[in-house]
C-alpha cells in the first residue's frame, strides 16, 4: 500500500535521483553495456567494467542513503532509503551469482567444460530475472517520487518527521 504527500517540485526532482540512478546502473550498465561487450568476442576481457561500474553506482547509492538520513528532508530521505533498500537486494543477488560461478571454476580445477557453462548459464537465469523485476520497481518508484508517494514501510520504519498522507491508496483485496 502507498501513501500520496504533498511535495514541492524540488523535493519530487531530488526524490527521483536515487531512482534515475538505480535505473542507470540496471539497464545501461548491467544490460547494454553487458551484452555489448559479450556479443563482441574481442572485448569479452572487459566485461569486468559492468561490475565496477555498479560497485561504483551503488556505492553512491549507499553514502547517498546516509546522508539523507540527516541533510534531506522525510519524504527525498525515503526514496534515499527504498533505493538503497533495493540494491541491497541486487548486490545480494550478484554476490550469489559469484559465488556459484567460483564454485564452478574450483570444482572444475580452472579448466571449465561446456555442461559447467550450463550450469553458469542457468545461474545467469535468477540473475537477470531479478534485473527486470527491479527494472520495473525502480520505474514505479521514479514515478512515485514524482507523484508524491511513498510505501507505507517507510513512514513506519522512519516515523520522525514524517508527513502527513492526503489519501490513502487501497490496494485491490
Amino acid at each position: 500500500m502507498t501513501m500520496q504527500f504533498t511535495i514541492s517540485e524540488e523535493e519530487s526532482k531530488k526524490a527521483k535521483h536515487p531512482h534515475d540512478i538505480f535505473l542507470l546502473n540496471l539497464i545501461l550498465n548491467h544490460i547494454l553495456i553487458f551484452v555489448a561487450i559479450l556479443s563482441a568476442s574481442s572485448l569479452a576481457q572487459y566485461v569486468i567494467i559492468v561490475p565496477i561500474l555498479s560497485v561504483l553506482s551503488m556505492i553512491y547509492l549507499f553514502i547517498g542513503a546516509a546522508r539523507a538520513k540527516n541533510n534531506a528532508t522525510w519524504y527525498v530521505n525515503g526514496h534515499w532509503q527504498l533505493c538503497a533498500k533495493r540494491s541491497r537486494i541486487f548486490l545480494t543477488m550478484i554476490l550469489i551469482v559469484t559465488a556459484i560461478f567460483i564454485i564452478l571454476y574450483i570444482v572444475s580445477d580452472g579448466n571449465l567444460k561446456p555442461q559447467h557453462w550450463a550450469l553458469g548459464g542457468a545461474a545467469f537465469f535468477p540473475a537477470m530475472v531479478t534485473v527486470f523485476a527491479l527494472i520495473i520497481m525502480e520505474s514505479e518508484g521514479l514515478h512515485h517520487a514524482k507523484a508524491g508517494k511513498l510505501p507505507d514501510w517507510v513512514k513506519e520504519k522512519f516515523p520522525q518527521g514524517s508527513y502527513q498522507p492526503v489519501e490513502e491508496e487501497q490496494q485491490p483485496s
